[in-house]
């Protein structure tokens, strides 16, 4: 209790230093956070701006107007890197305007091993940078910059007891208001070869299930009505914990708490895609029935070579059993065209796959080299040409496979939660608990809330439907 009051007595006096600085000559200081990438980052996002509120910053949605600009980084495609490079030339202008101005980078990109240096010797005006388990070194970085530093760095890891006490430390300033991310765990032990997960976010740290319940419960009792839980594979959730538990008892708690709201899981990894945790899903009151499960590809040639560890035959035995229980048990799957060395016979296999499943929707991306990875030590004889011919194959086919599936919803009845507004004027987007989108005429104020609906056509990626008066 001692160590304690101490620490919560030392991080009074850093706020009280720091505010010192940030409110000298001025009443409001505004900050600007802009996560990329998935949605784990997006809540790493939402904590940020928790410690920021509590320094006493004012949150801002436009870089213009802030006195502290946050870029939370995502490192999963080369690309993603080349675009924040892009935006961190770009926002060099704002620095000028605003000497006072400062720029933090954070997040996966920022706890690669090269990034910091490279950082630093090529854009100068970045204040601070700090990697994924340094979200509570914010203040004390800060306190660093005005006291001095040029170039103020973090980008050390805690060892997993530490990482859980600092975790629940930090209360995410929430972007949404009826939709919530909630962390289950962080990090991955499953090195699949092309992914940087495991470099950036170090090993699997699951937190505690009373953490994460009396959260939800929290949230519910608030008001929101969608949970969506987090995890790089939140399928090995509980396998590191003193007690060790399951995803799938996990889920059984949660989807007990009193309330009316959906809950939805990302990420799963078939190869702990367990026969528990698909009883579950079918099970469940309040899961959504639907699973996003990444297959990559449909050659076991391919997923040996990605470390993937199941065979396409055994992804397989996975949506057999769902659908033998389910027959329109909802489906969505990551897939990489282009691995290295990828041939056609590889791709026609990944087809076929596609072909059986029939997902409702695909995420796809074209293999994207990541440095530090073992893929990236692969000599690759594939074209991009050819990549980009084989990706155009597999578009077409699921627009295909998903026109005709889409059309088993056509006449049926669906409860939404009501999203947003759609782009189509006086319409509203909504998803079911099997996560089909569903669009249909609807005032604004019905968003966050659910409503029933009635499907008048299908498309290969969302319906339309007309409201259900109750």
């Amino acid at each position: 209790m001692i160590s304690r009051n101490r620490q919560t007595s030392d991080n009074l006096q850093l706020q009280q230093r720091l505010q010192a600085y940030l409110f000298a000559g001025r009443s409001v200081v505004r900050a600007h956070v802009h996560s990329f990438g998935c949605q784990q980052n997006v809540s790493d996002g939402e904590r940020i701006r928790g410690v920021l509120e509590q320094i006493g910053f004012t949150l801002t949605d436009q870089y213009e107007d802030a006195d502290l600009i946050v870029l939370n980084t995502c490192a999963v495609r080369g690309s993603a890197e080349d675009r924040l490079y892009g935006i961190l030339g770009n926002i060099k202008h704002y620095k000028t305007r605003n000497p006072d101005l400062i720029i933090v980078l954070c997040g996966c990109m920022a706890s690669e091993e090269h990034t910091a240096e490279y950082v630093r010797t090529h854009y100068p005006y970045v204040d601070i940078v700090f990697g994924t388990s340094a979200l509570d070194k914010l203040p004390a970085l800060l306190l660093e910059h005005f006291e001095g530093k040029k170039f103020a760095c973090d980008t050390s890891e805690y060892e997993a007891d530490e990482f859980r006490t600092m975790y629940e430390s930090l209360h995410p300033s929430r972007e949404g208001r009826f939709q919530a991310r909630v962390p289950v765990m962080f990090g991955c032990n499953n090195f699949c070869t092309y992914c940087i997960v495991p470099y950036v976010r170090g090993r699997e740290r699951s937190r505690e299930p009373e953490q994460i319940i009396e959260e939800v419960r929290g949230l519910v009792q608030s008001g929101y009505k969608e949970i969506m839980l987090l995890g790089q594979n939140v399928n090995s959730y509980g396998r590191d914990l003193q007690r060790p538990v399951s995803f799938a008892w996990l889920l059984q708690q949660i989807d007990e708490i009193p309330g009316d709201f959906v809950i939805r899981f990302l990420s799963s990894h078939p190869k702990d895609a367990t026969r528990e945790l698909l009883d579950t899903i079918l099970q469940g009151k309040k899961i959504g029935r639907h699973l996003h499960l990444p297959v990559q590809s449909g050659s076991n040639v391919i997923l040996r070579a990605m470390n993937r560890r199941y065979t396409a035959d055994q992804y397989l035995e996975i949506v057999d059993y769902l659908r033998s229980r389910d027959p329109d048990f909802s489906l969505t799957s990551d897939l990489i065209v282009g691995f290295p060395n990828e041939s056609p016979e590889d791709f026609e296999k990944t087809l076929t796959l596609v072909e059986r499943v029939q997902y409702d929707n695909l995420y796809t991306f074209i293999y994207s080299k990541r440095r530090g990875t073992k893929a990236a030590e692969i000599e690759d004889h594939v074209s991009d040409a050819e990549k980009r011919v084989r990706m155009e194959r597999l578009l077409q086919l699921q627009r295909n496979v998903a026109t005709k599936h889409y059309q088993r919803f056509q006449g049926r009845t669906m409860r939404v939660l009501v999203e947003r507004e759609s782009k189509r004027s006086g319409y509203l987007i909504g998803k079911d608990p099997a996560f089909i989108i569903a669009e249909f005429p609807g005032s604004p104020s019905l968003i966050g809330k659910f409503v029933r609906v009635r499907v008048t056509k299908t498309h290969n990626w969302a319906v339309e439907a007309q409201r259900i008066e109750e």
